[in-house]
């Protein structure tokens, strides 16, 4: 029984090595389409947001401290992405139950997505960190055009002035685009 938790712990760092190996998406290339469970059980996809700007974001955990500042601020700046016809979708390994607690109690509205079994965060290269028996996603966030392009890459985000990088950013590929 042993042997097989410690295989299965090697295995799971090995998965998280070779995504971290393959690095970041970069902008220019195209999104990866995916499909989650959203807060709300119901599945979300990215192709369902072509025409929008996607704020994809990545963040380490439900209802702590950072994530929960990162949060906030983009659901203060909820109307300005609404303007900016904008999407914010969250990820973490987190389930969908753990997202429906985090988003009732911290009253979010956008769509926070499970990754549990890290397809998405392996697929766009974010890397995961172990603590223990624990594993996180890094937080890392992904500007995706609306023709499902990534226009650029937060690799290191600081949440605290996150939100309004994120919406300068969007003004500013907007104004480089006409």
């Amino acid at each position: 029984m042993v042997l097989v938790a410690a295989l299965a712990v090697a295995g799971t760092a090995r998965m998280a090595m070779a995504a971290a190996a393959a690095g970041l998406l970069e902008p220019g290339a195209a999104a990866p389409n995916f499909t989650l469970p959203s807060q709300e059980d119901k599945q979300v996809s990215l192709a369902q947001y072509k025409g929008k700007w996607v704020v994809l974001y990545f963040y380490p955990k439900d209802q702590t401290q950072g994530c929960t500042i990162e949060a906030h601020n983009f659901q203060r700046d909820q109307a300005q992405y609404d303007k900016a016809n904008a999407a914010v979708l969250g990820v973490s390994l987190d389930t969908a139950d753990s997202h429906k607690a985090f988003c009732t109690k911290e009253n979010l509205t956008f769509k926070l997505l499970a990754d549990p079994e890290h397809k998405v965060v392996d697929e766009y290269g974010v890397p995961v960190v172990a603590a223990g028996p624990n594993h996180f996603a890094k937080r890392v966030t992904f500007l995706i055009s609306p023709k499902g392009k990534i226009v650029k890459v937060w690799p290191d985000v600081k949440v605290q002035n996150h939100s309004e990088e994120v919406l300068a950013a969007i003004d500013e590929a907007k104004k480089a685009k006409s």
